[in-house]
């Protein structure tokens, strides 16, 4: 696949995760009853949540492929502890 249609289909899943977070948060806002932001208040909102949800996935992702790599990596010899 070329570097442009990797761009192209990047684009398109931000938009969709930005337009899928922008409904959950005007859902939210009409379920507690307040009244909705003005829509680039939205936008921004939506923005820095993607952005914290994208740095957890970052972070969690690098722990558990550390701890999946001390697993598979083992040392040799040492047998595993059964639980049966």
């Amino acid at each position: 696949m070329d570097e442009k249609s990797k761009k192209e289909i990047k684009k398109a899943l931000d938009r969709a995760e930005q337009g899928l977070t922008r409904s959950i948060i005007r859902w939210k806002y009409r379920k507690e009853g307040k009244p909705l932001p003005r829509d680039d208040t939205i936008d921004d909102h939506s923005r820095e949540v993607v952005d914290q949800a994208h740095g957890i996935i970052r972070k969690r992702g690098k722990a558990i492929w550390k701890e999946l790599k001390k697993v598979y990596s083992g040392e040799p010899g040492k047998k595993e502890e059964n639980t049966d």
